[in-house]
């Protein structure tokens, strides 16, 4: 399952191709699947791991957004691309606070990690007699979450937006050419039934022809 999440069957090219099938294939107005799409990415430029698919839909849900929309596209932060969002918020967000020196992305991951295992265990210490520690979950909260949140705001929004503007054309048209397949399979539904009712039709006359031959030639 972990390698699944890394790697999909058939590679990430595939998994994108089918995203992007999805998201033409939803049936709602561009503009609004569009919003949907814009939340989704913009949050995967956020350090709320764990919890983009109940962030893109809350964004999407204050945008008027397609939600089913969002959730597909937190597809955008993927094992490929986490990194390099991840590095660059937190640089971005190092540079916007004034917080000197920068960090390996091993060392963020690393910290992201160190937090979660923190706060799990400041969880248990709730029903046991250990002692909490909120220091280091302090120093992550400072150094890693914050610039992370205020490093992604920007690049998030632009991207975003990149995203949203490409995805109403696309979406249009897609839904466009499916009303007009859809149009010409009725049709050629309604002209396939009008030719069965017309040889229903002769078929009838042609019986009723040889049944008065067949009187005729009996009299």
């Amino acid at each position: 399952m972990i390698w699944e999440f890394i790697w999909p069957r058939g590679g990430w090219g595939r998994a994108a191709t089918y995203i992007t099938h999805r998201l033409r294939r939803l049936p709602d107005e561009p503009h609004r699947i569009a919003r949907g799409i814009f939340a989704g990415v913009f949050v995967s430029f956020t350090p709320f791991f764990g919890f983009h698919f109940i962030a893109a839909a809350l964004v999407a849900f204050v945008m008027r957004g397609n939600i089913l929309a969002a959730l597909l596209a937190t597809f955008a932060g993927n094992p490929l691309t986490t990194p390099f969002i991840a590095y660059t918020s937190v640089e971005l967000g190092h540079w916007m606070l004034g917080i000197p020196g920068g960090m390996p992305l091993s060392a963020i991951f690393s910290a992201f990690s160190d937090a979660g295992w923190e706060l799990w265990s400041n969880f248990k210490a709730i029903f046991n007699e250990d002692v909490t520690h909120w220091g280091r979950l302090s120093a992550f909260f400072h150094t890693i979450f914050l610039p992370y949140l205020v490093g992604g705001i920007a690049p998030g929004i632009l991207v975003s937006l990149i995203f949203y503007y490409a995805s109403i054309p696309i979406v249009r048209g897609y839904q466009k050419l499916r009303l007009t397949k859809l149009k010409e399979r009725i049709e050629k539904m309604r002209e396939a039934k009008h030719a069965r009712a017309e040889a229903a039709k002769a078929e009838a006359v042609r019986n009723e022809a040889e049944l008065l031959a067949s009187k005729s030639g009996a009299e």
